[in-house]
């Protein structure tokens, strides 16, 4: 399928191995001076889209500001998640620790098409909790035919208790076809071992051998790691990161230092 990406109308500078920085013109310009549409577009095209030097916006108007592209994820805790480290966390998401690769969605009834970060406040430089993204969809055009057969035939049943915003049961083919674009993407959420990670998810693979679905895995886990596939955000205050959530999986390394960080974080369906 031709992808229907039309070109990126925010300049920026460009980064390696995708995203792209965009800075304000002018002091005192908001998030709110910039067009959604022409945000969204330029995710789109770059995948990831980091704007320096805008004011962040309050919840109210941040809510407000994303309702114009479309519908907004809800969760219990309402559309905006404050993502801290917390002194006795229930998931993993909260503690100290890294977060493995996942997409936003999996446990939702929606996958949003986009998610919106705003750094209240940032990490000290050498602190660590940088994001991680990692582009799906080159992984998967690099990847040898005999391998995409195999990913082609692999469902994935994805099990967690619901002690947090999300949870419970999700069964997902591991490949799917971006929405926009046509491009194949791989949706896949890492295992987290009971050993090491609050709230730990566990992975039943199907439609395959289990001796096939190790090596899945296996392969999952230095394929969507090598840095030719990645872009790790260190994050500063005032970042406002938006990210295209279907051609990308995520996660965040774990803080070495001050886990003080403060993120903002809204997604869009």
């Amino acid at each position: 399928m031709t992808s229907s990406v039309r070109p990126a109308p925010l300049d920026g500078i460009d980064l390696e191995p995708f995203a792209r920085i965009v800075t304000a013109e002018s002091p005192g310009q908001s998030l709110a001076d910039l067009p959604i549409e022409d945000l969204l577009a330029t995710v789109l095209a770059t995948k990831v889209t980091v704007l320096r030097g805008y004011g962040l916006l309050n919840k109210p108007e941040l809510e407000r500001y994303c309702r114009a592209a479309g519908e907004l994820l809800e969760w219990d805790f309402g559309t905006i998640l404050d993502l801290v480290v917390r002194d006795n966390p229930q998931n993993y998401l909260f503690d100290k620790g890294d977060v493995p690769f996942h997409w936003d969605g999996a446990f939702a009834a929606q996958v949003p098409r986009f998610f919106l970060f705003q750094c209240v406040q940032g990490s000290a430089p050498g602190a660590g909790g940088e994001t991680v993204f990692s582009d799906t969809t080159q992984v998967y055009r690099e990847a040898p035919q005999e391998l995409e057969e195999l990913w082609a035939r692999t469902t994935i049943t994805y099990r967690t208790d619901k002690l947090a915003h999300y949870g419970g049961l999700a069964k997902w083919p591991l490949l799917g076809t971006h929405p926009a674009t046509g491009e194949t993407t791989i949706r896949y959420a890492e295992p987290l071992d009971p050993a090491k990670y609050l709230n730990p998810l566990f992975l039943t693979l199907e439609g395959i051998s289990p001796e096939d679905g190790v090596r899945v895995m296996e392969d999952l886990r230095e394929r969507l790691h090598d840095p030719r596939y990645c872009y790790a955000h260190p994050w500063e205050t005032g970042d406002i990161v938006v990210v295209e959530n279907h051609a990308l999986l995520h996660g965040r390394n774990g803080f070495s230092g001050s886990a003080e960080r403060h993120v903002q974080r809204i997604q869009i369906v």
